[in-house]
């Protein structure tokens, strides 16, 4: 006597035969979505090498022009290594142009504008952050609009301004335009920081009997020693290889004792030539001091960027 099978038995046993079929198919989908994904992975890799190479061959091309010959530079030949290995361009350089007195008078421009930076921008972002007052809003919009605009749109107002100072052809005139144009970003950058300060350490301090002044010096600046680097070097930067203000400033000075790197490095040309060994040997070593200062200052401004760019 025979039973009959439930119907979805017989439908199981019917659908089997094509279940090898499915099986068989899903391992070929997975070697290709993974295949798709690797060669993505790959194209990622070949673009950012691509670019990575894109953006250091110029560097490196200046490196290896500095070592060049003063021949080897006027050829439509690409030399990826110099043909004639030399000094000659470092040592022309530090001995028959001021580079060092260059290098000098850049210094003192961008420590005089940081240091004068510091101290505007400071003070004025612990009032903004500690103290409420009537146009204190207004204040910190007004200082965004500033931002905005950029500095080259005051140029024949820092002329007269100077002008009537007596403060042309003068690297203290300079460092206080710079001052002036870095003043906006040091100041809302240290005042996001020290609204994350707790102002309970301050009022401690109050309690105890320290004058407002004490408890800013004693107990906000050194807390504050990360958002001071980021802004310090940032002001430090901003003078480094500017051209427009410094040309507009200083290029009066007939004997160019006072000219900053950048103008020196411009003065090499003339109407005819341009020293291309000597103008790539002195920019590397105008840029070994901005490299030692910033590795040195990079833990700080790591930390000081990014609690200095988180609002309360």
């Amino acid at each position: 006597m025979s039973r009959e099978l439930p119907l979805a038995t017989l439908e199981k046993r019917q659908a089997s035969p094509a279940e090898p079929a499915r099986e068989r198919t899903r391992p070929r989908g997975r070697r290709a979505s993974r295949l798709a994904a690797r060669l993505g992975l790959a194209g990622i890799y070949v673009f950012l090498v691509g670019m990575t190479a894109f953006a250091l061959f110029p560097l490196y091309y200046v490196v290896q022009a500095s070592f060049a010959g003063a021949q080897n530079l006027y050829t439509t030949d690409l030399h990826l290594l110099p043909a004639h290995f030399t000094f000659d361009n470092y040592v022309t350089a530090l001995t028959q142009e001021p580079l060092l007195n260059w290098i000098v008078n850049t210094m003192l421009v961008c420590g005089l504008t940081a240091l004068l930076g510091l101290v505007c921008s400071t003070t004025g972002a612990y009032a903004l952050a500690r103290f409420h007052f009537a146009g204190r809003e207004l204040t910190l919009r007004g200082l965004l609009a500033l931002q905005a605009f950029p500095g080259l749109l005051a140029l024949t107002a820092y002329y007269l301004l100077l002008n009537a100072l007596n403060l042309l052809n003068n690297l203290f005139g300079l460092a206080l335009i710079y001052a002036a144009g870095a003043v906006v970003f040091c100041c809302w950058n240290t005042k996001t920081y020290l609204d994350a300060l707790p102002v309970e350490l301050e009022q401690a301090a109050l309690l105890d009997g320290a004058t407002t002044l004490q408890a800013f010096w004693h107990i906000v600046l050194p807390l504050a020693t990360p958002a001071l680097a980021v802004s310090a070097l940032f002001t430090f930067m901003s003078g480094w290889n500017e051209f427009a203000l410094a040309n507009l400033v200083l290029n009066a000075n007939a004997n160019g004792s006072n000219l900053t790197f950048i103008l020196g490095l411009y003065s090499l040309q003339s109407d005819f030539r341009t020293p291309w060994g000597i103008f790539a040997a002195a920019s590397i070593m105008v840029s070994v001091p901005l490299m030692l200062i910033f590795f040195f200052a990079q833990r700080y401004f790591r930390s000081g960027l990014a609690l200095g760019g988180l609002a309360n």
